[in-house]
Formats: structure tokens, sequence, C-alpha cells
């Protein structure tokens, strides 16, 4: 564990972090891998799918099988659909209580003005799928878009050198209706996805995490289809003080460097407690507060994707914080609890992007359109102001239109 200040160079080199911090070369060897993909479809999705995955494939056999899904079930046993469906209905509770309402003006003059929220046609999600095949991601997924009302619901992610997909991926997807699951994984999964190919549609938004080359192909892609965010390594930060258990935040920061290139970093105001912890954590940071307020500002600035606070104030401390994809209070509420099981989904920003995304949310699977109706006397009241910005902007034709209406 390194033990750093925020004055020291190492903490502003940790705010600094990027998911873009990767090589030039990995940038050019995913554009060749999306170039391929728009040009060659399927033929470049099940190239690449041998070369990365081991696994030989016919165009036919990337879409998941009804046998195969039924295979699956073979394997799972009814004490996990007991337990999956405590979780389901957790997450599923969590995004029905959100309410995005449309907004709705109306007046005398005739003026209305509405906002429809419609879902989106449909969305790919990719689960990763080669150094933990990632379960959870899709419960986490799938239910916010369908909660939205999303029409079309795909799965991308990676097969196994004999082709096949992890059978609890493919019992859960089918539990939750998935309409199709592909097997396909890496940069060429996000760029089917984007441009579609004869096997794979082509969708409106891809959401999910993924490693260096899937997030790289989700930034190169981003206007062919929409994306949720960049996301890199899962992060964890910890506010403490003399008050905390050390065994506890042991225990999380073990949990979370667990992840490959996990972050784990402990904000305290207490030296005792980072001797102790450094004793058995080698990985992650200890950054020494002289309070608890710079303690949040320390937070604030890493803005990482989890924050436990087990402070003994820990509500209170929680209102200070404005960067963090989720904050967890107390002893009872380990970060794994939101990874699997509390509700609200465990896609969150990374890399300090938490100062400006926001978990996945029902609202990322919709859209909207603004409806706008006026009467002939609404109008008149700003065919004045309309007239006067349209020639400050040089824009005669724009002023034209607003007259002609009154002729």
């Amino acid at each position: 564990m390194k033990i750093i200040t925020q004055q020291s160079e190492a903490f502003q080199k940790l705010c600094a972090r990027s998911i873009l911090s990767y090589k030039r070369s990995t940038q050019e060897r995913v554009k060749e891998i999306i170039e391929d993909v728009r040009l060659y479809g399927d033929d470049a999705v099940i190239k690449y799918t041998r070369k990365f995955d081991k696994a030989k494939l016919k165009p036919r056999q990337l879409l998941v099988s009804e046998a195969e899904i039924s295979g699956a079930f073979q394997v799972i046993t009814s004490d996990f659909i007991t337990q999956l469906k405590i979780i389901l209905n957790n997450v599923s509770l969590f995004y029905r209580k959100q309410n995005h309402k449309p907004c709705r003006i109306r007046d005398d003059d005739g003026v209305m003005i509405k906002e429809s929220i419609m879902p989106l046609d449909t969305v790919g999600i990719y689960i990763p799928g080669g150094t933990a095949p990632l379960v959870s991601t899709v419960y986490m997924t799938v239910l916010p878009a369908k909660v939205a009302g999303v029409r079309n619901i795909i799965i991308a992610t990676p097969p196994n050198k004999d082709g096949h997909i992890n059978p609890y991926i493919l019992a859960v997807a089918n539990l939750l209706k998935v309409d199709e699951i592909y097997k396909v994984g890496g940069a060429q999964a996000i760029a089917a996805m984007a441009f579609g190919t004869k096997t794979i549609p082509k969708v409106d938004k891809i959401i999910g995490p993924g490693n260096i080359y899937v997030t790289e192909a989700k930034r190169q892609l981003f206007g062919f289809a929409a994306i949720d965010m960049l996301a890199g390594p899962s992060e964890l930060a910890i506010i403490a003080n003399r008050y905390s258990n050390p065994e506890i935040i042991i225990a999380d920061m073990e949990g979370q460097v667990e992840h490959l290139g996990g972050l784990a970093v402990l904000i305290t105001t207490s030296k005792q407690l980072i001797r102790q912890v450094r004793k058995k954590v080698n990985k992650g940071y200890a950054v020494f507060a002289k309070n608890i307020d710079e303690a949040v500002e320390i937070a604030n600035k890493i803005a990482p994707e989890h924050l436990q606070i087990l402070t003994n104030n820990a509500a209170k401390v929680a209102k200070s914080i404005r960067n963090a994809g989720a904050i967890f209070l107390g002893e009872f509420s380990p970060t794994a609890l939101g990874d699997y099981a509390a509700g609200p989904s465990h896609v969150l920003p990374t890399m300090g992007t938490a100062r400006f995304f926001s978990g996945l949310c029902v609202s990322d699977f919709t859209k909207t359109s603004h409806i706008i109706s006026y009467s002939k006397r609404a109008l008149e009241k700003v065919k004045e102001p309309i007239e006067k910005i349209a020639t400050l902007e040089g824009l005669v034709k724009h002023k034209e239109s607003v007259q002609i209406r009154f002729q």
C-alpha cells in the first residue's frame, strides 16, 4: 500500500487517471477491427472470434439456440433460481420507483408545449465473459431496460474455446426474456452491434462494461450508436476514522483489488488505522487527511466509482459528497451489496468520471421529443422578438417564415 497526501504528486496522478491512458497501438488495433466488421460483417466477426476466443463458429452459430438455453438450465439449481428472484425483485423495485415525468406547459393564449418520453427501440448489452463472466451484469443492465420499455434487447458475450456461453449468463438472460444472445465478444461485438451485420442487428445504444478493447470500440463508434459511458477498472474509496473497524476495511479493500486492475483507496484521519491496514493490504493507496472535511474534499477530487463511508456519522458525511458513482453508508453496506443485490445497477462511472456521469438509470434507455403547438395569438406575442433575433443572426428567411403567417 502506498501512503500519500493530498499535496503529493502521486495524488495528483491518481485524480488525473483516465481510461484513455492505454497505448496508441490499442486505438489503432481497435480501429482496424471496426473497419473490418464494417466492410465484411459476419466474416470479420467469425475471424476475430476464432483469433481471440479460439472458438470456431459459423455465422448461423453466432446466435444462441433454444437448445443451448435449455441445456444451460440443466446445470442451474433450483436454489440459484430462488436466490436470484430475491435479487431481481430488489433491482426491479428500485427501477420502477425511478419516475421521469414528462413536463407540460399550457396557457390561455394557446401555447401547448410538452415532452414525449419514448423507450429506445433496440439496445445491445455487452456482458464480459473472459476472466470473470459477469452474471450479475445481465440483470443489472437488462432490468432497467425492461422497466423503460425497450422493445428489443440483445446480448453479446464472448464464447469459450468450445463455442459455449456461461450457462448462468444464458439462464438469467432467458429468465429476463432477452430477445437474442450472440456469441461474440471484444471490439468486434461492439462494431457488429453499432453497424449491424447479416446475423447481428444494428442497435440504437450499447450498454455494459468491458476490457480496454471494448471500451475503445465504444469510444470510436459513438455516433453510429449511443453508448452509456467509458468504463475502466472497478474502484473503491473508503472514508474512515479512528472509530472504523480495520478488519472490515481490509476485507473491502482486498475484495476490490480482486478485480483486474481494481483500485482501492483508504482516506482517513487516523494514522493508526493506516498502520493497521497497511499490514494486510499490499495494493492500493492510503491518503491521510487532517480532518473529515479534508477527507470529503479528497474523496470528491478522486470521484470514485464506489465510496464507502465507515465513520461514526456516515449519513452526515455523505451530505457533502458530490462526486461518487454509488455511496455506501456504515459497516453493513459493503460494496458487494451494490455489486449484486441492493437494487441500483452496478454499471457506474469510473476513472473520475463520476464528476459528470451517473450510474445506469431508466432514462439511459429512453429518449425525448419536444412537442410544440402555438395558436396565432400566441405566435403574435413572440413575433417581434423572433424577427429581431433572426435579423441579428442574418437569417432573413427565418424571419420571413414567421411574417408570412400574418399577411
